[in-house]
């Protein structure tokens, strides 16, 4: 890939955030029968050289957090909050080269880059405030000399699976969670980015977090007898995975030996619906902000957008105006909006949704497509009009720069078009009307609704899906529950009230 050579080349303040091997019990090992490459896949050059590791390397690191889990758990909520927000600290003090980290295994512009870092370091704040709030309650039960009482445990040590397109904020909604209730955890980050994990589990340590409470295992080829071990290891007591939905189900299956709990979260299809008394300027600008966020590789981006027929080719051409002006380009260069996508089967995959629907009769705004000369992973943003509905594009998440318009005419058809996937993660409602707000968002078969914004992502909001796109919610007060357990503490045979 000849353009490789002008491609820009980070530099780090602190080079000791880049690390070369797992993470175990407090001790940074490199050494491996097998290695495996990591690639930029802006410019497709070695970026790193790690362990492949064998699958045993997770009893290891089990062992370590099981062992870490037996002390961690009975510390002060307030020490735990301190050293999460050591965490937060560090990642802040460290926010550039962390989103240089990003951009570099990733592929993301900086400025998508950047937003991650704070908005993964944001969960560890969030956490910090959160450890020393775990409430239990006091029940009166029928027999009047009982009583009842509940308190939340931690579950034990969880393996966390984590996806490649936010390889910062993926782990840390998870593990600030995970590390405020009082557990112990096991990372395992996608091969194409390891970067941003080890860096992470770098920062914990200087954190002040115990021996074997943070722990990073790798591995390439090894990744799904990886899994099955975490998940069929009676130690690991919950696995939380974000992902597809396909390896979600077969996690859910090999959990099942020892009906550990699970939180995941999965594929999404997210309609975006634009009705006829929207603000038009703002539906599109947050169309922008939602389904180009890196170009399109989210779980929550717009992967259908759905606008009223006596507005969709004003809006279609008011979109096409934004996208004109975007820049894409190596995501390690300042002057990029847009990076580029992880693999050439993202491209492949982009370009195939791409042909279907314009063979169907779409409608081309934008052609968009493929840019050799910038490198194999490149993908200028498509935006099709009048996309029919039987198109692959409505059904499946292209997880792209795909940016397909649908038109409907009543509010009842838009719904029925917008549950008509086995997806529910997220899905978007643009009206100035409340009683539509409120009636759609209602009606919507998904765990979350934005109306009116096409960014809501926040460690304060519940985050997570129905249907196919799993259960749990990460982040909020409700994430903390998850890696909690309910016990309850009866007391038998008490003097009767006074």
């Amino acid at each position: 890939m000849s353009p490789a050579q002008n491609f820009p080349k980070p530099t780090f303040d602190n080079p000791e955030l880049i690390r070369d091997g797992c993470y175990i019990n407090g001790i940074w090992d490199n050494k491996s029968k097998d290695y495996y490459e990591v690639n930029d896949p802006a410019s497709g050059e070695v970026i790193a050289r790690l362990p492949d590791q064998d699958p045993s390397i997770v009893d290891t690191a089990v062992d370590a957090a099981y062992d870490a889990f037996k002390s961690y758990k009975n510390t002060n909520p307030r020490q735990r909050s301190q050293w999460l927000l050591n965490m937060y600290n560090l990642m802040i003090a460290n926010k550039e080269d962390l989103a240089k980290i990003i951009s570099w295994e990733n592929g993301k512009a900086l400025a998508d880059s950047r937003g991650e870092v704070s908005y993964s370091a944001s969960y560890f704040q969030w956490y910090s405030e959160e450890a020393p709030r775990i409430y239990g309650a006091t029940i009166q039960p029928s027999n009047p000399t009982n009583r009842v009482i509940t308190e939340r445990q931690p579950v034990g040590v969880c393996g966390i699976i984590c996806p490649w397109n936010f390889p910062s904020a993926m782990i840390t909604r998870k593990a600030a969670a995970a590390l405020a209730a009082g557990c112990t955890v096991v990372i395992k980050p996608d091969h194409s980015t390891p970067l941003s994990a080890l860096a992470l589990a770098y920062l914990s340590e200087k954190a002040g977090f115990p021996k074997g409470c943070v722990n990073v295992v790798l591995g390439s080829k090894n990744t799904p007898k990886i899994g099955l071990k975490l998940c069929e290891s009676k130690k690991v007591k919950k696995v939380t995975f974000t992902g597809s939905t396909s390896v979600g189900k077969i996690l859910m299956k090999q959990s099942s030996s020892t009906l550990k709990k699970l939180s995941l979260e999965l594929g999404g299809n997210a309609p975006f619906i634009v009705f006829e008394d929207a603000d038009l300027e703002e539906s599109v600008a947050q169309v922008i902000s939602c389904k180009f966020r890196g170009l399109g590789q989210t779980c929550v981006c717009a992967n259908r957008i759905y606008v009223h027929s006596k507005i969709i080719d004003k809006f279609s051409s008011l979109l096409a105006e934004k996208v004109k002006q975007f820049t894409i380009g190596p995501g390690l260069d300042e002057k990029s909006t847009h990076g580029c996508l992880i693999n050439t089967k993202s491209v492949e995959k982009v370009q195939q949704h791409k042909m279907d629907a314009v063979d169907k009769g779409a409608k081309v705004i934008i052609e968009g497509g493929p840019i050799p000369d910038l490198g194999e992973n490149f993908y200028a943003p498509c935006i099709l009009s009048h996309v029919p509905n039987d198109a692959i594009v409505a059904k499946e998440e292209t997880f792209g720069p795909l940016c397909p318009i649908f038109k409907f005419d009543t509010t009842e058809e838009v719904v029925q078009y917008a549950n008509d996937t086995e997806f529910g993660l997220a899905a978007y409602v643009f009206s100035k009307n409340v009683d539509t707000l409120f009636t759609v968002a209602e009606a919507l078969e998904t765990g979350m609704v934005s109306c009116n914004t096409g960014l809501f992502s926040d460690a304060s909001v519940p985050f997570g899906g129905v249907k196919e796109s799993g259960f749990g919610r990460e982040g909020s007060l409700y994430g903390i529950e998850d890696y909690t357990i309910v016990k309850t503490i009866n007391f038998g045979s008490l003097p009767k009230r006074l």
